[in-house]
């Protein structure tokens, strides 16, 4: 089954970019800088930082529906990115990079159905059972030690003929 793995939009962040640490702070939002090469996963880029990025560490609600699996967590955004991601039957760098993936399969109405636990680096097979299960519409993945969103995966659009 095709797969779309797909950063948060960036022009929803980019107001955001280069304000002052104050008026950052206002909004509840902290810059921080990349002290290493990985760690710092960016949801617009779906790739670490780099060393020397300033990202904005903010609370985001990423499961906006009205069920008892609405959610927010903390996610870092890189001020330098100026395209959201997306990756087609490819798992996205900074989830292919990371030990455990928790993937959670929701429903059109936001009710979560299943989840699965998976290795960054063999994620696309777990992707695919879930998104072939029956009901299922699209996928949160979450990074499992902490728990913060990490991107959604949905089923691809077909290719015109």
């Amino acid at each position: 089954m095709s797969f779309v793995i797909s950063g948060l939009p960036v022009d929803e962040f980019q107001p955001l970019f280069g304000l002052s640490d104050e008026a950052l702070a206002e909004r509840g939002i902290l810059r921080r800088t990349a002290d290493a090469d990985q760690g710092f996963p960016c949801r617009l880029s779906l790739a670490d930082a780099r060393r020397g990025d300033t990202l904005l560490l903010m609370n985001y609600e990423h499961q906006s529906a009205d069920t008892p699996f609405r959610a927010r967590h903390a996610i870092f955004v890189n001020e330098r990115i100026t395209e959201t991601a997306r990756y087609v039957d490819e798992v996205a760098p900074a989830l292919a990079a990371r030990q455990h993936i928790s993937l959670r399969a929701f429903s059109d109405e936001g009710m979560m159905l299943d989840a699965e636990v998976a290795p960054g680096a063999d994620l696309a097979p777990a992707i695919e059972r879930l998104l072939g299960r029956d009901g299922v519409a699209y996928l949160h993945a979450h990074y499992a030690g902490m728990g913060c969103y990490a991107a959604r995966i949905d089923r691809a659009e077909p290719a015109a003929a």
